[in-house]
């Protein structure tokens, strides 16, 4: 035991001298991210000095000692809902139970004809689609499943553009009258049972987008709702035929809408809208304007949340700007070569 308190001591020290020095840098990066913000509210440029060029700090200290009378439980993991979880709580919450696409053929086709009908690149949406979606992934991937279904699903992130839960109620509330108004122009072009079908989907799409707007539009508000049971069966919507392409569509549509009211005129490249879809239109938006000399020098960090870069080892590995957006390129070009991606490709022409 004595052996065992010095041992947990040195830790303590060790542990934390390394969280001090962790938080220290991380307010950094929240308070430079604050004043770019800002520098550009007021038509200023932004200087590399704005941005925190030290790497994140990473402990270097002993590992924590292991009691010798009690050992450690891991805590229990945290469950993750799944596909069949959004589809109970969507029958449950809402009545409502997902057109699903006889095969996998049919949904690509409509995400193709809603993608390029929004404006998106055939290179944007069959490079991301490879990126974000293995190559080969099906409309009703989930993070954490691409290789084996009867794996664990590590975050709620869903499709060919990986959507989390948030996205699909922050999605519903900014955009849903457009969505009802959709598939409300399918409904009169339909007849008998298709007609009825469709009607009832406005009902439940409109209760939809109430429930989404029942809180402030903020991110962290719809955050909270979609980890209740109804933002879980809003999220079954991204496995509808009807809504899943619009859906998934619309965040990338999103990126590129803000890219230019912010002035960029040139159409992103796959990697670039990628970047804005991985890290949050603004803190893409920073990295894909900034000059290409600073790339190199910048580290990745500058554009996540603590928590987002833990948990993001790729962004870890390319930890400055220039390797993450070429490190992306490189996957996706290998993504791209694999049937799914070949397959979506050709309905694209």
């Amino acid at each position: 035991m004595a052996q065992y308190r010095r041992a947990l001591e040195e830790y303590n020290r060790a542990w934390q001298s390394y969280t001090a020095a962790s938080s220290a840098y991380w307010n950094q990066i929240s308070e430079k991210r604050q004043l770019r913000n800002a520098k550009r509210a007021r038509g200023e440029p932004i200087s590399m000095s704005d941005y925190v060029l030290a790497q994140p700090p990473v402990y270097t200290g002993p590992p924590k000692p292991q009691h010798p009378f009690k050992p450690e439980v891991p805590p229990p993991r945290i469950y993750v809902p799944v596909v069949a979880d959004f589809v109970i709580a969507a029958r449950q919450e809402f009545k409502f139970i997902p057109r699903f696409p006889q095969s996998e053929t049919e949904f690509k086709r409509g995400y193709a004809k809603v993608a390029l009908a929004a404006g998106l690149a055939r290179e944007q949406i069959v490079r991301i689609y490879g990126f974000e979606a293995t190559g080969n992934g099906a409309y009703d991937i989930e993070a954490g499943l691409e290789y084996n279904k009867h794996g664990r699903a590590i975050t709620t992130a869903l499709g060919y553009n990986q959507l989390l839960a948030t996205n699909s109620v922050e999605i519903l509330a900014e955009k849903g009258d457009e969505f009802i108004k959709r598939v409300a122009s399918k409904s009169a072009l339909a007849s008998g049972a298709e007609h009825q079908s469709i009607d009832g989907k406005i009902d439940v799409l409109r209760r939809m987008v109430a429930f989404a707007r029942s809180v402030p539009d903020a991110w962290g508000q719809h955050e909270i709702l979609a980890n209740t049971p109804k933002g879980l069966a809003v999220h079954a919507l991204n496995l509808d035929l009807d809504v899943g392409p619009m859906l998934q569509t619309q965040k990338l549509l999103d990126s590129i809408v803000f890219a230019r009211r912010k002035g960029f005129s040139r159409t992103l490249t796959a990697a670039e809208l990628e970047m804005m879809n991985l890290t949050g239109d603004g803190n893409g938006f920073d990295m894909v304007t900034m000059p290409v000399s600073w790339r190199s020098q910048v580290p990745t960090a500058n554009f996540f949340r603590p928590s987002g870069y833990a948990d993001n080892p790729v962004a870890q590995r390319n930890n400055v700007v220039a390797k993450l957006i070429a490190a992306t390129d490189a996957r996706m070009d290998e993504e791209i070569k694999k049937p799914g991606a070949r397959e979506l490709a050709a309905y694209l022409q």
